[in-house]
């Protein structure tokens, strides 16, 4: 088992519960708090580099993971 970093976003729920499955800390965080620490231009590189840093950081917030219960309301209020 390892940690792995992610940015939150409406599938990283769900591959996140595929990866805990497996065994894994999964920790998503929002692309806002990931930003700071990208150095050079936007691409998977940087931002995968710059999830990396994120992630180990001590006072860094992360998302909680969603169920699969909590992510179907979600789109049956958006929905309306």
């Amino acid at each position: 088992p390892c940690l792995i970093g992610m940015e939150a976003c409406a599938t990283s729920h769900y591959w996140a519960r595929e990866i805990a499955a497996l065994g894994h800390d999964v920790r998503m965080i929002p692309p806002a708090y990931v930003k700071p620490y990208v150095k050079r231009q936007k691409n998977d590189a940087a931002d995968a580099e710059a999830i990396c840093e994120a992630v180990t950081r001590p006072n860094m917030r992360f998302v909680p993971v969603k169920t699969e219960e909590q992510q179907g309301v979600l789109v049956l209020h958006r929905s309306r």
